[in-house]
């Protein structure tokens, strides 16, 4: 008997070529999933339906923009098998153009959008590069604003594989709330929904004994929940995560990132995220990852409602 659509899992893979896409595959691979790498766009319907004839559970399809002239198919089909019960989550990996850049000139791979070479000095051929990349970005523009956007810029691959697993393993029909600590000296991740600045909150770098820790540390945490200006921030991106998040998930949003950055990425900014994530645990699905510390995993919490 085939299986029935409401198990059905589906996680569509697309976003920039070099971004971490076969990572990602890996990953699901690793935890189950059936996966294809560069499945045409115009096949997902009838590939959907062999699936169930075989009593598929859990799929994953890569796809990106050498099938440019049919992407404009997905949005429609992804509703479809919405409409007939399918789980479906869409994931977009993104990275900045430097980094992507970065990638290409060290792996030596051409860009699938690339124009055939012709003699170029370095100059040429690297502004060649960026232009594939920026039209790439215009080709899945629409596929980007109705997933949710995984910015791997200065993710390693055991990062990246760490949050897929986790991301996945959280409900699909309930907003995930993902609350993420960055440093601002690397940049603002890509895929922040809201992104609060505390850079201006007591610094426990400048502690001598507090220096070497992160905010996981009680001694860190415990400098922190001393000043006034922290609790105060605290409430206040509390207060106004809680005013929206019912309006969002109205609005059918699976996921929302905060991203909370200071200087380093190592005490304030990742204090905060363990607290509001522990604040909104018991009303949402909530993840946290902290992006400037390689040996934190990324962990889940589940709402009791």
């Amino acid at each position: 008997m085939n299986i029935e659509p409401a198990n059905l899992q589906v996680v569509l893979i697309t976003g920039m070529s070099g971004s971490g896409k076969s990572v990602v595959l890996h990953a699901l691979e690793d935890t189950g999933f059936f996966c294809v790498d560069n499945l045409p766009p115009e096949l997902l319907l009838p590939f959907m339906s062999l699936e169930r004839q075989h009593n598929a559970n859990r799929v994953a399809i890569a796809m990106d923009a050498r099938n440019a002239s049919a992407l404009p198919l997905m949005p429609a089909q992804l509703e479809r098998l919405k409409k007939e019960g399918v789980r479906v989550k869409t994931l977009f990996l993104d990275a900045s153009t430097d980094t992507l850049v970065r990638r290409y000139s060290e792996s030596r791979r051409k860009h699938p959008l690339s124009q055939p070479e012709s003699a170029q000095s370095v100059n040429e051929q690297r502004r060649a590069l960026v232009d594939a990349i920026e039209l790439e970005r215009k080709l899945l523009a629409d596929l980007r604003e109705d997933a949710h956007v995984i910015d791997t810029s200065i993710l390693r691959p055991s990062q990246l594989q760490g949050y897929i697993k986790s991301l996945i393993s959280s409900p699909g029909n309930q907003l995930t709330l993902v609350f993420e600590s960055f440093a601002f000296k690397r940049g603002v991740p890509r895929d922040a929904d809201y992104v609060f600045d505390v850079r201006m909150l007591p610094n426990p770098h400048y502690e001598a004994e507090l220096r070497h820790l992160t905010g996981q540390d009680v001694a860190v945490a415990s400098f922190l929940q001393q000043q006034p200006d922290v609790v105060r921030m605290i409430g206040h991106i509390h207060d106004f995560l809680n005013q929206w998040l019912e309006a969002l998930a109205r609005d059918h949003r699976s996921y929302v990132t905060v991203a909370i950055g200071c200087t380093g990425g190592q005490h304030r900014s990742v204090y905060l995220v363990e607290q509001l994530a522990q604040r909104f645990s018991s009303q949402w699905i909530t993840l946290k990852r902290h992006r400037e510390l390689p040996d934190a995993p990324t962990t889940v919490g589940s709402a009791t409602s």
